[in-house]
This record gives structure tokens, C-alpha cells and sequence, in this order.
């Protein structure tokens, strides 16, 4: 008896979590609907506007209640979705970058280990000023030495004491460096540290042979942002940043494309490398601060929380996410037609990830 009841009681803790126990310890079916009737989304505060934009419309167009959506960070999402399996934990998360081995292997631990990937499509990360002032015109070795927490001195790194964009590079206005971005839960200050800082640091010979001779120290020195004040972190609410901007037109801000897309009456986007930050470069790669945006979905509780499998179609429905889709007009950056046939297969398909 007793080592039924165990098992019964392990089984409700780590997988289905809404059966019950009869008086022989063996699971039974549930007497009663689901604890929660809606669908729980965590995650990235990039792809929220576009899970927003999908809920409101599944909550619109369907029997289902409108899923609620929480704006956490990226690396705040994975984590509360790799909790565990169940009601009281989310069915999606939200993800501006891919998930990392690590985060899988966290889910794995915690028995959450059937996960589809979504890929919702490509977004681009732009460091966004007023209107009120010239569009600023570096490059990606411009960011890296305005930002770094160490920068290439004479006699090898030393700490960065670059006051103004001049004090970066001569031909950059003589104005402070101020710039509002993400904080470290933020899967935007992870593509950004990687796609831009990193791609600044690798235009440096000393730096880049670090990659070789010893990898850890190449990611520190090129991931590590200065923490004296010219980089302030803002929260995960970009529209925050947006406001700042508008304060104060020497300041710098870096979030999502779809921001951009969203304020043009407010704020522009620097050029980067010679490349506007535009819907078309982001779109065939040309723009070099470009990544890809996911979700992240529990198969075990599709079946159990209502609507899970239909909010999924909707999604990756043509409509929705394609060339023509309402998510577009929202700025995303569409995935290429037979990408998103593929990726809209497997999803319909339910077909767990592979591991990385």
C-alpha cells in the first residue's frame, strides 16, 4: 500500500499533477475540470506585444478565455517554465534568443522534458535616439569601446574611461554616453552583448586571439558591460526607454525592432556599420545586430490546459505570423515562406526539440 501511494504521490508532483489517489493508492482520472482554464505565457518583453497581439485575437475569435501573458525576460521565463510540470506553472515562455543547454538541461531535472520550439521569426536590436537629434552613424567596434567594462589600453586591457562618444571615436559628437538598455534577464541584452559587443571586441587582433588561448576570458572581456553609469539598466519595459528618449535627445536606448516600428513619431534608429536599422536589412541579414525570436511550449500540457493546441495554430497560422500577417504590421520581421512551412509543421506536429 505504502509504496503505492509513493508512487501515486511522485506521479502528481512531476507529471500529470491533475489526477487523484483512490483509497488503493492507484492514479484515477480526474473528477473535475482543469485548476486553471487559461493559458499561463512567461517570458521576453520583445515577443510580448506579438503574444499579446495573437491572445487578444484567440480571446476574440475562439470559446477560449484570452491567455494571460507576463512580461518576465527571457532568462526570467525560462526559468519560472522550467520549474516543473502542472498548473501552477506556465505552459509557454516567451524567448528573444534560443534556449541555452543549460535551461534544457534545468527543465530535464525538473521533469519538464518534451519541448517544442516555436520560431516566432527575426527581430532586429537597435540602439534608438530622439528624433530631435542627427541619426548617429558607428560601428559595432564604436559600441564595444563605449561600453565595455575593459577596452584595449596601450600595454593590454584596462578599465573603460571614455566619458563622451568623441573620447570613443573623433569623428562621434562630443556628447556623453548615456545609454538605457535591458538588464541581465533580458534575452535582448543577450543578443546584444553577443551580436554587437562581441562583434566590436573580434575587430580587435589582441582580443580576438583570446578565443583560442582561452575562450572564458574572450567572453568575459567582450560580454562584460561597464558598470560606472553610462550604461543604465531600465527594466525589461521597453516603452520605459522610449520615454527616456524623448527626455533626454542625447541618450541612447537599445531594444526590439517592434519598438522602433512602434514609436517612429518619437525615436529613429542609429545606422549601425553603415546599415539602417530597416524591416528589409533585418529581414535578408544586412543589418548586423539581427536575431531570431522563439516560444517555448510544455507538449504535456497540451491536452490539459484548453485551447493550448489552437492558440499554437493560430500562431503559426499564414494570417498571423506570415508576409501578410497582422503580427507584421506590428514589426515583425516575418520568417521566409518555406522556413515557416517547416516551422509551422513541426509545431502543428508538436514535435519535440532535439537537444542542442
Amino acid at each position: 500500500m505504502h509504496a503505492l501511494v509513493s508512487k501515486c504521490l511522485a506521479l502528481t508532483a512531476t507529471a500529470a499533477v491533475l489526477v487523484g489517489c483512490g483509497d488503493s493508492g492507484a492514479p484515477q482520472a480526474p473528477a473535475a475540470p482543469a485548476a486553471r482554464d487559461f493559458i499561463s505565457i512567461v517570458g521576453s518583453s520583445t515577443v510580448y506585444p506579438f503574444s499579446t497581439a495573437v491572445a487578444e485575437q484567440f480571446g476574440r475569435a475562439t470559446e477560449y478565455k484570452t491567455p494571460k501573458i507576463e512580461s518576465t525576460g527571457s532568462g526570467g521565463g525560462l526559468e519560472l517554465f522550467c520549474q516543473g510540470i502542472g498548473v501552477n506553472h506556465p505552459d509557454i515562455t516567451n524567448a528573444s534568443r534560443r534556449i541555452k543547454s543549460s535551461e534544457i538541461e534545468n527543465c530535464a531535472s525538473n521533469g519538464v522534458t518534451e519541448i517544442v520550439e516555436v520560431k516566432v521569426g527575426y527581430d532586429g536590436i537597435v540602439l534608438a535616439q530622439s528624433r530631435e537629434v542627427e541619426p548617429l552613424s558607428i560601428s559595432r567596434s564604436d559600441i564595444f569601446l563605449a561600453l565595455a567594462k575593459r577596452v584595449p589600453g596601450p600595454d593590454g586591457l584596462v578599465e573603460n574611461t571614455a566619458e563622451t562618444w568623441s573620447d570613443v571615436n573623433p569623428e562621434l559628437p562630443n556628447v556623453a554616453i548615456e545609454v538605457y538598455g535591458p538588464p541581465p534577464t533580458s534575452g535582448t541584452r543577450d543578443a546584444f552583448v553577443e551580436l554587437a559587443m562581441e562583434g566590436g571586441c573580434k575587430t580587435f587582433e589582441s582580443i580576438a586571439a583570446l578565443k583560442d588561448a582561452d575562450s572564458n576570458e574572450f567572453k568575459r572581456v567582450c560580454h562584460t558591460i561597464r558598470e560606472d553609469g553610462k550604461y543604465i539598466e531600465a527594466g525589461e519595459q521597453d516603452n520605459l526607454i522610449v520615454q527616456k528618449l524623448a527626455a533626454n535627445p542625447d541618450a541612447l536606448g537599445i531594444f526590439g525592432y517592434s519598438f522602433l516600428d512602434q514609436n517612429y513619431d518619437k525615436v529613429q534608429g542609429a545606422i549601425v556599420d553603415g546599415v539602417d536599422p530597416e524591416f528589409e536589412s533585418i529581414a535578408d541579414g544586412s543589418y548586423p545586430v539581427s536575431r531570431s525570436l522563439y516560444m517555448y511550449v510544455k507538449k504535456a500540457h497540451v491536452g490539459v490546459i484548453p485551447g493550448l493546441e489552437a492558440f499554437l495554430a493560430e500562431f503559426v497560422a499564414d494570417s498571423t505570423s506570415g508576409e501578410e500577417g497582422y503580427l507584421a504590421e506590428r514589426g515583425l520581421i516575418p520568417l521566409p515562406p518555406a522556413e515557416r512551412s517547416a516551422v509551422a509543421a513541426d509545431v502543428l506536429g508538436l514535435k519535440p526539440m532535439a537537444s542542442l
